[in-house]
């Protein structure tokens, strides 16, 4: 049996950056297990994402419960299955959290969570490229971060046209404010995915204190009464079990975090108990309160030749974009999925944005190997709130972890949801009728630009096809948090699990990590 003093399970965006961390103090032994490979060819190219979304070499390939605010069917819920994780097949869009998030966190009473106190880790995780206010922006992190100008006539057009409807022109979201239309700043650096397997783990994978094991899936935590002492996993077959000296640090994820802690009996007694599953730490919260994003796209044709990319990426462009790609590092193949976005807000008065919207410069269609470029010449455009109210859960199915988890999204199920995705899709309007899109010979295809407010509420939440969500909340809440819940939470606020005793060689190291969202 092997014995280390910390454990880090997943190697995604989150346990990348705690291996890191943790292996720079050479005292420190540090065993990093990954349930997927270490690399595949598509993820070093930021376009190769369209051919991760729905290859099972790369990704978890997960879906949620059919729910009647989807007309019951299942939406794909893509999860990275490599080093890196979700940060090696996603969008590779750069967002921070809002200052005022943060700030309400801490005033509920979380400590430690404030912007201000939060700041310095999101400067200390960037190398950015791009101008802004130092105050706000890293420039010598292990993150590469790009902000790219918007040189593309499609792009200038959009921000000319959003600046008509009201929406100015922010050169960085990621600063003093997040409001405005911008170019989309993204983990894409010299043409090539920055992931946090490419940032955090190839430059230290010679540490001599650093073992990282791939195609190693952890299917239960060892506890010596509420205190984790090790894991049990599996490689190619083979159970193995390692120890902890000091600590279990769980980066699982969103959705498999919860599925490991009910695996090793931490939960809803009842539930765990149905399954077979001893029951080992009562937990209530676990697998509960998870949010996220309902996207729904709108599309739309542009009639003027030669300016999205469906006419740019066929034949002999498609030729040129290889080309440019190969020799410069840019083009179509070194770009984000998104590549503009805006923050808007949905009424006056609001103090930070609540909706978002996001451009794709192609329409496309849904094909077995992932997206592939429709033969229409059109935009993609999907816009959503925020800050989603409606909370779902993520539960086992059976005592085994090669079982996928229940995902049950809730979407829509607060009214407030509704009604600000409807206020979005309307906003997106807007900017797409403004006079600077004229030239462009710009029409709507869907939801319809004949559709009322209700009917445009009907086609995004049952009749239209959504696109997958895009950013995790994590089924968590952690700290004392002074709103009414019948769910407790499951997460302290200084990342524990709440009952499970914190050793004391770890108690300097632990410090809040901030999130940020890469969608």
């Amino acid at each position: 049996m092997q014995t280390c003093d910390y454990i880090v399970v997943g190697a995604g965006s989150a346990g990348s950056a705690v291996a890191n961390r943790l292996s720079a103090d050479p005292r420190n032994k540090v065993l990093l297990l990954e349930a997927g490979r270490a690399s595949h060819p598509w993820s070093f190219i930021p376009i190769g994402m369209a051919r991760l979304i729905t290859n099972p070499e790369a990704n978890w390939l997960y879906s949620s419960e059919p729910e009647a605010s989807t007309n019951c069917r299942r939406l794909p819920v893509p999860r990275g299955k490599l080093l890196g994780g979700s940060s090696s097949i996603n969008g590779m869009v750069f967002v921070r959290g809002q200052a005022q998030d943060f700030d309400t966190w801490a005033q509920m009473g979380n400590r430690g969570w404030s912007y201000s106190e939060v700041l310095p880790f999101f400067k200390r995780m960037e190398s950015y490229a791009g101008e802004g206010d130092d105050a706000f922006r890293g420039r010598e992190g292990p993150l590469r971060v790009t902000n790219p100008e918007p040189h593309d006539p499609l792009f200038a057009t959009i921000i000319k046209a959003a600046a008509q409807v009201g929406i100015q022109h922010n050169p960085d979201y990621n600063g003093v404010s997040q409001e405005g239309v911008a170019m989309s700043q993204a983990t894409i650096a010299g043409g090539r995915r920055m992931s946090t397997a490419r940032c955090y783990l190839d430059p230290v994978r010679n540490r001599w204190n650093l073992q990282i094991e791939t195609k190693a899936l952890t299917e239960g935590l060892v506890l010596d009464g509420k205190r984790c002492t090790g894991v049990r996993y599996s490689v190619g077959g083979e159970v193995r079990e390692a120890r902890a000296a000091r600590a279990v640090v769980v980066s699982a994820g969103a959705f498999n975090s919860p599925q490991l802690l009910e695996l090793s009996g931490i939960g809803q007694p009842e539930r765990l108990r149905n399954l077979g599953i001893e029951v080992r730490h009562e937990l209530p919260g676990v697998g509960e309160n998870l949010r996220d994003h309902y996207v729904p796209r709108t599309r739309w044709l542009v009639g003027k030749k030669g300016i999205t990319f469906n006419d740019r990426a066929r034949g002999l462009g498609l030729a040129h974009q290889v080309l440019r790609y190969a020799l410069f590092r840019q083009g179509m193949l070194a770009m984000t999925g998104a590549p503009i976005r805006a923050f808007v807000c949905s009424r006056e008065g609001l103090e930070a944005p609540d909706l978002m919207l996001g451009w794709i410069p192609m329409l496309f269609e849904p094909s077995p190997r992932g997206p592939k470029i429709s033969r229409q010449s059109g935009l993609t455009l999907y816009a959503h709130a925020m800050r989603p109210e409606s909370k779902g859960s993520v539960h086992i199915t059976a005592a085994d972890a090669r079982r996928p988890p229940a995902i049950n999204f809730n979407f829509l199920s607060s009214p407030p949801d509704a009604e600000l995705t409807v206020r979005a899709v309307r906003i997106a309007r807007s900017i797409m009728t403004a006079p600077a899109m004229t030239p462009l010979q710009v029409s709507e295809t869907a939801p319809g630009a004949d559709r009322t407010t209700d009917e445009t509420r009907s086609s995004i939440g049952l009749r239209r096809p959504q696109k997958p969500p895009t950013t995790r909340w994590a089924p968590a809440r952690w700290g004392p948090i002074r709103w009414q819940s019948s769910m407790p939470n499951f997460v302290s606020m200084a990342l524990r699990a709440c009952g499970s005793p914190m050793p004391r060689s770890c108690r300097r190291w632990h410090r809040a990590i901030p999130t940020h969202r890469r969608s």
